[in-house]
């Protein structure tokens, strides 16, 4: 089938990975623990960042999904590339620009947070992911390559489905902003939840050595996930037309 000019696809994906860690990362950094007055706190907590996460994917599929395919994560292009979603040549643009994306908006949301007297990216962490002492309670490498192999996969798996032509037309974004929900929901107190080299490293630039340190698997993670998935739904789900990715 027709697709869209180059140009077009990457200004897409930069403005939809832009909002993602915008949006999912902003809420983690100024919105997770808000404390009021007095002794409650007001924050959104997990859930609420969970949501921040699967609310920007879910609009931004539904805002630009159609002119690029909605990627805004180097591992969901990788394996939509793998399950023939994707033409190889456009992998390496869609990357650069996830990760311009991604870093513009850890660079936006770096000069609001300073903005408030004290702040220390450093110190807050600043939505970064992070293993052993860095991961939100303490958990280990292994656990954090695995949950994020597995998770990564997940989402792929819900991706590949849910915009396969057999499946029904209209409902992708919906599905694949609520996977990404619940991902968050896992996750979350294991790594701060990455599942997209993009997002990890949108914020990773700013917050410190010890954050670019550990960066590595959230690289590494995702992609080994999304290629699995990719190779192995269509071993699973074999499909005769092969068709471009699209929400």
């Amino acid at each position: 089938m027709k697709t869209t000019a180059l140009l077009p696809r990457l200004t897409a994906e930069f403005l939809g990975t832009f909002v993602l860690v915008f949006g999912g990362c902003g809420a983690a950094i100024f919105s997770a623990q808000v404390l009021a007055d007095g002794p409650i706190n007001m924050g959104i907590g997990f859930l609420g960042v969970a949501l921040a996460f699967g609310l920007t994917v879910l609009v931004m599929a539904y805002a630009v999904g159609h002119i690029s395919g909605g990627h805004f994560n180097p591992a969901v292009t990788l394996g939509a590339a793998l399950a023939g979603r994707l033409e190889w040549k456009s992998v390496l643009p869609y990357w650069l620009v996830q990760l311009v994306g991604a870093t513009f908006a850890g660079l936006v949301l770096f000069a609001i947070a300073n903005g408030k007297d004290g702040f220390s990216a450093t110190e807050s962490g600043f939505a970064s992911n992070g293993y052993g002492d860095r991961s939100p309670d303490g958990y280990s490498m292994l656990s954090a390559l695995i949950v994020e192999v597995v998770l990564t996969a997940v989402f792929l798996y819900v991706i590949l489905g849910t915009t396969d032509t057999r499946a029904p037309a209209g409902f992708a974004p919906l599905a694949i902003g609520l996977s990404l929900t619940l991902i968050h929901l896992v996750a979350i107190p294991v790594t701060n939840t990455s599942v997209n080299p993009a997002r990890s490293l949108g914020v990773a630039w700013f917050a410190g050595p010890e954050a670019l340190g550990q960066v590595w698997l959230f690289i590494l993670a995702p992609l080994v996930g999304a290629a699995i998935a990719g190779v192995s739904y269509k071993v699973m789900f074999p499909n005769t037309e092969e068709v471009i990715l699209e929400r």
